[in-house]
């Protein structure tokens, strides 16, 4: 193909009257692959419109010389950008912008700086490739519309001398109605798609698996169900759990977490349901526990098959009838909380082998969400290790702008037993020892830890931990020791370690 019959692929404007903004994103689209065309203000922005058939237009709120809602009104006044995806860009937050009125105008969604480049090209990304669907599929529409208004055309002319031309009729209509119908229940899935997306910045993956979870999430968050989060340690659970928490009525009030494996069983009742002066050694004040101050909001519940079983039935009661006492205290306590919760235990054998009350188990599973491993969703690994890179290259104030694919495809095929928190722990030292403008990792045994048909789960577990104990000197705790590495706490490999077999060799 010679160069004036290729096609010139879709460009993307960027208005903003900041310089580095215009660099950041220039930089980051290109780098993917897109043509951008700059404007430093509203007005060069409404000339340089005729220029090109943007695929996406990223318009700062606040310009220099005109409002970026004015010059939003007059992109949708041309025909040719009715539809095309508008990304607002502002460093005010929605209780300062008047996030309704960018939507009113045909906003897609806004993106609030300073960005991260992975948020920013995953939003272009969905909003062009969503753009691009729905224009086919109206083309696809009206070319069918065209030819079944012709038949339809053509039947009518017939329609009184042939009863067969009256049958043909109605099979045109009845399809001009099903692909109307079709039509309009596509737009409103790709609404719900864009609503779970843009709900969930923290969540990164663009696997079937995660979305399936985002999409669960979704569907209970506006709701006071009780939900129960189910996954490894260090799956994101309580990145889940927030998700929820943002999603529904309660998000204007902050969501109460309590970690039931890190209190110890004497004090756990006191945190979760307060105390009396006097009401054990120690106690020298009233105080109210964590179920007090998430009245009229949401409690996280992490490690919830933790909770000793003498405490269960004080939470059933709540579950139930959201009343509780204070410890010492006889007078009833009324609260309005929404309880989530979250373990990486199995509570169905937990019911099973007398470890976790049945009737609360049932009370908790109301809705529940399973978040798969990491070795199960490969394909997020790379947004996710993008992400990593950016959050503590910045902190740390050093200038990584490339990971090298063998890399990528190498943190892939390792089967990470401590999740996203292990493979955030192994970037932020990866970023430390990084002295170059690439990524730079090391993994003890990484080629053979990768589970194969010959290797069990437990296996590559138990000579992952081996391997990284070893390296370590056998220590557990503190700075770079084992549990850091792993991206578990002390007490959870501890647990691992004897579930597995692994103790230190004698000297």
């Amino acid at each position: 193909m010679d160069a004036q019959n290729e096609k010139k692929l879709p460009a993307i404007l960027v208005v903003d009257d900041e310089p580095v903004y215009l660099a950041v994103c220039e930089r980051a689209l290109e780098g993917q692959g897109w043509e951008v065309v700059k404007a430093a203000s509203g007005q060069e922005a409404i000339a340089r419109l005729p220029e090109r058939d943007y695929a996406a237009i990223l318009l700062d709120v606040e310009l220099g010389d005109m409002e970026g809602f004015d010059v939003a009104r007059h992109i949708r006044s041309d025909p040719a950008f009715k539809h095309t995806p508008i990304l607002f860009l502002t460093a005010y937050r929605t209780d300062t912008v008047d996030v309704d009125q960018g939507y009113a105008l045909g906003a897609v969604d806004y993106l609030f700086k300073p960005f991260k480049t992975a948020a920013l090209l995953a939003k272009v990304g969905f909003f062009v490739e969503l753009h691009r669907k729905s224009r086919e599929l109206e083309t696809i529409v009206a070319e069918r519309t065209a030819e079944l208004a012709q038949t339809v055309s053509q039947l009518q002319a017939e329609v009184a001398e042939r009863k067969e031309g009256e049958r043909k009729l109605e099979k045109a209509l009845a399809e001009i109605a099903s692909l109307k119908a079709q039509l309009e229940a596509d737009n409103f899935y790709l609404r719900q798609e864009i609503m779970e997306v843009s709900s969930h910045h923290e969540i990164l993956g663009f696997s079937q698996a995660i979305r399936k979870v985002l999409a669960a999430a979704h569907q209970v968050g506006p709701t006071d169900a009780t939900v129960l989060i189910l996954g490894e340690t260090g799956s994101g659970k309580e990145l889940v759990a927030r998700a929820i928490h943002e999603l529904s009525p309660r998000r204007s009030r902050p969501m109460i977490k309590v970690n039931c494996a890190a209190l110890p069983a004497s004090l756990i009742e006191s945190e979760l349901f307060g105390r009396e002066k006097g009401a054990y050694t120690g106690a020298h004040a009233g105080e109210a526990g964590r179920f007090e101050a998430a009245d009229g909001s949401t409690i996280f519940l992490d490690e919830i098959g933790e909770l000793p079983l003498e405490l269960q039935p004080k939470l059933l009661r709540v579950l139930q009838e959201g009343q509780f006492e204070r410890l010492g205290s006889s007078r009833t306590i009324k609260v309005n909380v929404r309880v989530l919760a979250a373990t990486n235990r199995d509570l169905a054998k937990e019911v099973r082998e007398r470890r976790f009350r049945e009737d609360l188990y049932y009370r908790l599973n109301v809705f529940p969400i399973t978040i798969p491993p990491l070795r199960e969703r490969p394909e997020d690994i790379p947004i996710l290790v993008q992400s990593f890179v950016e959050e503590f290259a910045t902190r740390m104030g050093k200038r990584i702008h490339s990971i090298p694919r063998r890399l990528l495809e190498k943190l892939q095929k390792y089967s990470w037993p401590g999740n996203v928190r292990e493979l955030r722990n192994v970037i932020e030292r990866a970023v430390i020892l990084s002295n170059g403008p690439a990524l730079q990792i090391e993994l003890p045994q990484m080629d053979s830890e990768v589970t194969t048909h010959l290797r069990t789960l437990r296996e590559v577990e138990h000579k992952h931990i081996l391997s990284v104990l070893e390296k370590t000197g056998w220590r557990i705790r503190g700075k770079h020791g084992a549990a850091e590495i792993l991206g578990l706490k002390p007490t959870t490999l501890e647990a691992r370690m004897k579930k597995l077999g692994i103790s230190r060799p004698k000297p």
